[in-house]
């Protein structure tokens, strides 16, 4: 689990690249190897193991070797963490929408005070 933001800004970091969030929606599915992942991306596989490195340096992303094949497993909690923190946002955003969307609602049924035409 995330228990910094220095964890949360790694996770956001890997997630902002294009390729990664590819490899992390193929992994929601269930586990699969390097050379899986790599199949429907237009890069080498150095590359790939590249962004394998990323996700798993910040924790989304878990491998494991069995003979030669690596396979790949997604790390449900960290990416609830990052939900978490995405949520908490949306909450706190739409509730300062309400009172603002509250607010000009009220100043347009006033009437208006101390005004001038």
């Amino acid at each position: 689990m995330l228990n910094h933001s220095g964890s949360l800004d790694r996770v956001f970091q890997a997630l902002a690249d294009t390729t990664r969030r590819a490899v992390v929606e193929r992994l929601v599915r269930g586990p699969a190897s390097v050379s899986e992942l790599a199949r429907p991306l237009a890069m080498s596989l150095p590359a790939v193991m590249q962004h394998l490195q990323v996700l798993e340096a910040c924790g989304l992303v878990r491998s494991e070797k069995v003979g030669r094949v690596r396979t790949c497993h997604l790390e449900p909690a960290v990416l609830r963490a990052a939900e978490g923190w995405i949520t908490a946002q949306r909450t706190v955003w739409e509730h300062r929408l309400d009172r603002l969307g509250d607010h000009l609602s009220a100043q347009r049924d006033s009437p208006d005070q101390g005004s001038t035409p």
